[in-house]
C-alpha cells in the first residue's frame, strides 16, 4: 500500500471511529489485547532480529534497552491499555456551554482531530501505546517507526488489524504502517497537507528538530530530555543519593533520565565523595573545575572522571555519562537550568518550602520536582495508561501526553431561527 492510499484508508477509518460510542472501541481495545497475547510469541521472535540487527552495528546497551522486548514488557504494554480502556472517553465532553441574550444555545465539545501520524526511534512499545491513546480519542494513526524496529513494528501492527478484524464495529482502517524504506517518505508524510491532521516526533533532538522544520502540516513539538538535579544546601543527601542513583542509572537510555546533576556551593565537598561513591564507576562523570577537584581525591576510577567542556552541558547523553556542576545557590541553579534545559523535566532536592516553590515556579519546564525522581516523567505513572510523547512546547498541550491530547474541541450551536 503506498502512503497516498495509505491517506485515504486512514481518513476512512477515522470517520468511522468518529461516530463510535466508548463500549464499542473498549470492546476492539479488548480484542487486541487478546490478539497481543496470541501473537505474543511471534511479537518477541521478530524483536529479536531486530536487537541482533543494531547489536551488530553497534548501538549502545541503553538504546537496545529501549528497543528490547520480552514478556515483562508486553505484560507492561498490556497494562497500559487496559488502563486506556478504563479511562473516560474524551469525545463527546462539554467543556462549556450557555445560552446567549437571543435564545442561541452554544456548547463546546471535545471531537477527535482525525488523522495522525507519529514519527519515532526505535521504541516497539510506542507502536501499541499510540495506536490505543488514538483509538480511544477517535482518531486514525499513521506510525513511521525507524528500520531498526520494523520487524517488531510489523508483527505488533499485524497482530493489531487482527484484532480489530475480529469484532463487530471494529475499524482495521485506523491505523497504518509506513513502509519504513528511505528518509523520503518522513517528508511525504510531514508535508501531506489535508490528509495528515497533525505530526507528533517521538525521539532524540535530531529527529524532533527535523521534524519541526520539515513539517506543513502542524506539530505537537516533543522535547529531548536534557533533565536536571540540583541538591540545594539544606537537602536530604541520602534522598539526593538515591534520587540521582535512579535518575542517571535505571534506565539512562530514556528522555526523563538526568545528564546533569548541580550542587549547592556549600554541600559539595560533602556529597560529591558520596555520589562517586554511590555510583561505584557506574558512570562516567564530566565535571567541572571545582567539582572535578572534588572527584579526584574520592574513590572514582580516573578513567571515569573527565573534565567537562562547554559541549557537554546541555547535552543528551542517552548513556551512562553525567555532567556535574558547582552553584552558587538556587538562583544560579534556576539559571543555569532554563539556559541549557529542553524544558522537559527538572527536579530540586530541599528541605526549604519557600526554596522548592520558586524552584518550581521560576524553572521553564513541563515537569519540575521537588524531592522526587525526574522518572516519574510518564504516563503510565501519571496514570493516563500510556502516551504519545513529552510535550515540551507551550500551546495545545505540555508533559506527557494521554488521550485528551488528541482532541479539539468544536462549537455546537442551536436556535430556533434566530437572524442576525
Amino acid at each position: 500500500m503506498t502512503l497516498e492510499e495509505m491517506y485515504e484508508s486512514l481518513r476512512d477509518g477515522s470517520r468511522k471511529l468518529a461516530v463510535q460510542n466508548a463500549t464499542e472501541k473498549n470492546i476492539a481495545l479488548q480484542s487486541v489485547i487478546n490478539s497481543i497475547e496470541k501473537h505474543r510469541a511471534k511479537i518477541i521472535e521478530a524483536n529479536k532480529i531486530d536487537v541482533q540487527k543494531a547489536r551488530e552495528k553497534g548501538t549502545s546497551e541503553a538504546l537496545i534497552d529501549r528497543l528490547s522486548l520480552d514478556d515483562k514488557k508486553i505484560n507492561g504494554i498490556l497494562d497500559s491499555v487496559r488502563v486506556i480502556i478504563q479511562q473516560t472517553d474524551p469525545v463527546g465532553e462539554e467543556i462549556a456551554g450557555w445560552k446567549t441574550p437571543n435564545g442561541i444555545s452554544i456548547k463546546q465539545v471535545r471531537v477527535p482531530i482525525g488523522v495522525i501520524a507519529i514519527i519515532y526511534e526505535s521504541r516497539p512499545n510506542v507502536t501499541v501505546d499510540a495506536f490505543a491513546l488514538a483509538y480511544k480519542s477517535g482518531n486514525a494513526i499513521l506510525l513511521r517507526g525507524s528500520s531498526s524496529a520494523i520487524n517488531s513494528n510489523k508483527a505488533i501492527v499485524q497482530a493489531i488489524k487482527e484484532g480489530l478484524e475480529s469484532v463487530e464495529n471494529g475499524v482495521p482502517q485506523s491505523i497504518e504502517l509506513a513502509p519504513c524504506k528511505n528518509h523520503e517518505e518522513v517528508e511525504q508524510i510531514l508535508t501531506a497537507v489535508g490528509k495528515i491532521d497533525l505530526a507528533l516526533p517521538r525521539g532524540n533532538q535530531k529527529l524532533i528538530q527535523m521534524v519541526v522544520n520539515t513539517a506543513k502540516v502542524p506539530v505537537i513539538e516533543t522535547g529531548s530530555g536534557i533533565c536536571h538535579l540540583f541538591v540545594n544546601k539544606d537537602a536530604d543527601l541520602q534522598m539526593a543519593l538515591n534520587i540521582a542513583e535512579n535518575g542517571k542509572i535505571q534506565r539512562p537510555g530514556v528522555c526523563n533520565a538526568l545528564e546533569c546533576i548541580l550542587v549547592h556551593k556549600e554541600i559539595a565537598k560533602e556529597f560529591l565523595p558520596e555520589l562517586a561513591k554511590r555510583f561505584n564507576n557506574r558512570v562516567e562523570l564530566r565535571a567541572d573545575s571545582s567539582s572535578y577537584e572534588i572527584l579526584k581525591n574520592s574513590n572514582i576510577d580516573s578513567a571515569k572522571l573527565v573534565s567537562a567542556t562547554q559541549a557537554d552541558y546541555g547535552f543528551e547523553f542517552l548513556d551512562l555519562i553525567c555532567t556535574v556542576k558547582i552553584v552558587e545557590d538556587v538562583e544560579e541553579a534556576i539559571s543555569y537550568i532554563n539556559s541549557h534545559n529542553s524544558k522537559h523535566s527538572e527536579c530540586i532536592i530541599t528541605n526549604d518550602r519557600n526554596t522548592a516553590r520558586l524552584f518550581q515556579t521560576m524553572v521553564d519546564a513541563s515537569c519540575v520536582y521537588v524531592n522526587a525522581s525526574t522518572r516519574f516523567t510518564d504516563g503510565g505513572e501519571f496514570g493516563f495508561g500510556a502516551e504519545l510523547g513529552i510535550s515540551t512546547q507551550k500551546l495545545h498541550a505540555r508533559g506527557p501526553m494521554g488521550i485528551k491530547v488528541l482532541t479539539t474541541t468544536k462549537y455546537l450551536i442551536d436556535g430556533d431561527g434566530q437572524i442576525r
